[in-house]
């Protein structure tokens, strides 16, 4: 399914981390916390002022970002659970 987010939202995949601790003991899915990174799939046009024009968005398709543990709205696309979130909800995008 193709989405194109609105204005200044994006759709983010969330990146998953190793199961496996250092130490090697493997860490099960429950005791896990969700990762607060990811890719950036689709984004929105940008933002509108208050003078009418539109800011562009920061990030582009294909970033990795860092945002908040409570940040986004978890919603499913074909299966997968994806986060829809805003551009001020982004604390980096990782090099």
């Amino acid at each position: 399914m193709k989405v194109r987010p609105l204005h200044d939202r994006m759709v983010v995949r969330r990146v998953e981390e190793k199961s496996t601790a250092k130490s090697g003991l493997i860490i099960p899915d429950s005791a896990k916390e969700k990762p607060q990174h990811g890719e950036v799939l689709a984004v929105g046009n940008g933002k509108f002022l208050e003078n009418g024009t539109r800011l562009a968005l920061d990030v582009k398709v294909g970033d990795r970002i860092l945002f908040g543990k409570y940040s986004g709205s978890e919603i499913k696309l074909d299966g997968e659970e994806v986060l829809i979130l805003r551009e001020d909800e982004i604390l980096a995008v990782l090099a």
